[in-house]
């Protein structure tokens, strides 16, 4: 057998991904937001592509017409750039508005709250830079994040090299007894720190705003929150410092039998403890607010519901008119015009049909999504249906993950509020009479079921299986128990009062 390099002749078919495939996706997959940023960069990127309203409405009909009855022609770009392209209907809805861009608000972080603050304590200046070192430590929530080993050794890393710097400048100063002064200050100022100095000025930090801050844990959060009101030695504070186990876990009858007082007046402790805030710095946490522009909008007009894009606060996109007058002299389309002309008709009617494509899937999608869902929109979560991403490709013929592209990071608006598309899909639960009930429906009538429950004799979840049964829902407790915790429901032995 011969080893060597050959060359052979062979066929396969292979599935490659068009660039043109991926913008596709990606138009699909963008809010309204980014397609409007996306569509200003497309513009500014191919001169033949403009926003404008069509000044009638007929026309723009007309205009529709014709390119849907030339659609299986070959283009003639020369006619598409006299007679202009158009695509996606009418805006009957549209309106002139004037736009105005929100100002950019600037937002303190808790760390500046605490910064400014700590400057204004009557402290040293070495205390102050174990101030600043604690400030820089503490997490969002307020708590600092490592023990005070750790701020030492920071500071200690950090101020090294000034060290050094100063002590250089401090030894060339002339006169000896300034220049003893300088340097025995530096020593002071500059000797190693220790967790026990550390833990000297933390109770400093915590004296700031607001109340709970630079706690090592929630207890101590909660300590500190009791003691700015002086309540430290009431029942709540008493609470808190010996028995928090024993709060955590809701052992009422422990914690009273300990201290000699009733049951419920531990209650109503536990109460006074559950209004104070475990994250204290998430009030200043700088996070900014998420605004949701809805992509869709269903109405309920004359007892149906109709679907619409919420796009009517922008232009269609069409070929620019200017450019229309580059087809009239044929001598230019020759050589590299006729090649840059191409490309750049080419991608600007590419990029209309994507978009009015998008809108078409979006109305499909969330027409299906109504329709289904008609129960949800007029009874409330408790009716809603199961529905998957499959159920909706197969009603309007297309991928899964085409579907999937469309509901993402989504949202539409509905008589009954703003939600996520993906709020509609969920899992069924088999009913007695052979009915399906959506998982977030069952999921409502267990928060339902608790929210309607006698305090003193709280549900169990073996009852609300019982209940739901009667009801013709099949369902296991583990189950119940399953959708209580994601409810954020404690079980019914906590959520229990006293007489």
């Amino acid at each position: 057998m011969r080893q060597g390099l050959h060359q052979t002749a062979a066929t396969r078919q292979e599935i490659r991904a068009n660039p043109r495939l991926y913008q596709a996706m990606d138009m699909l997959y963008m809010p309204l937001q980014e397609l409007q940023t996306r569509l200003e960069q497309e513009m500014s990127e191919n001169p033949f592509l403009e926003l404008s309203e069509p000044d009638d409405f007929e026309i723009a009909e007309e205009e529709r017409e014709d390119d849907e009855e030339g659609e299986e022609e070959e283009i003639d770009w020369e006619e598409v750039l006299r007679d202009g392209f158009d695509a996606g209907g009418a805006r009957e809805r549209y309106e002139q508005r004037e736009e105005f861009e929100l100002p950019i608000v600037g937002v303190r972080h808790l760390h500046d709250h605490l910064a400014d603050q700590a400057a204004l304590l009557p402290l040293d200046e070495r205390e102050r830079w174990i101030a600043t070192e604690i400030v820089g430590n503490i997490d969002d929530d307020g708590y600092l994040s490592c023990s005070p080993q750790v701020v030492a050794d920071g500071l200690n890393a950090s101020r090294e090299e000034v060290h050094g710097t100063a002590a250089a400048r401090a030894r060339e100063i002339e006169d000896e007894d300034e220049r003893e002064a300088e340097l025995a200050e530096l020593e002071w100022l500059f000797a190693p720190h220790t967790a026990g100095e550390v833990e000297r000025v933390l109770p400093r930090v915590q004296e700031l705003d607001p109340a709970g801050v630079g706690a090592r844990s929630l207890q101590e959060c909660l300590e500190i929150q009791l003691r700015r009101t002086e309540r430290t030695d009431s029942l709540a504070g008493v609470v808190v410092r010996d028995h928090f186990d024993d709060l955590g876990a809701h052992r009422w009858t422990e914690i009273a039998r300990a201290l000699g007082v009733s049951p419920r007046e531990v209650q109503d402790a536990a109460d006074e403890i559950g209004a104070l805030d475990p994250k204290p710095g998430r009030r200043h946490s700088g996070e900014p607010e998420h605004y949701v522009i809805p992509d869709l909008i269903v109405d309920r007009i004359h007892g149906e519901y109709l679907v619409f894009v919420n796009d009517t606060g922008l232009p269609r996109l069409r070929l620019a008119q200017a450019y229309r007058e580059v087809a009239a002299d044929r001598e230019k389309f020759v050589g590299e015009n006729r090649e840059f002309i191409s490309n750049k008709l080419n991608a600007a009617n590419w990029l209309i049909q994507v978009i009015e494509q998008r809108r078409q899937t979006m109305l499909g999608v969330m027409r299906f999504i109504a329709e289904r869902q008609r129960d949800f929109f007029e009874k409330g979560v408790q009716h809603m249906k199961p529905l998957t991403l499959r159920e909706v490709a197969d009603h309007i013929e297309m991928a899964e993950s085409t579907v999937s592209r469309v509901t993402n990071e989504k949202y539409v608006q509905t008589p009954t509020g703003v939600y996520p598309l993906k709020f509609f899909f969920s899992g069924g639960i088999r009913t007695a009479t052979g009915d399906e009930v959506s998982t977030r429906g069952v999921q409502a009538k267990v928060k339902s079921l608790i929210d309607n429950e006698d305090p003193h004799k709280p549900l169990t979840d073996a009852a609300m299986v019982r209940l739901l049964r009667a009801e013709g829902i099949r369902i296991a407790r583990r189950t119940v128990a399953k959708y209580r915790d994601q409810l954020g429901i404690l079980p019914a032995r906590m959520r229990k009062r006293l007489r």
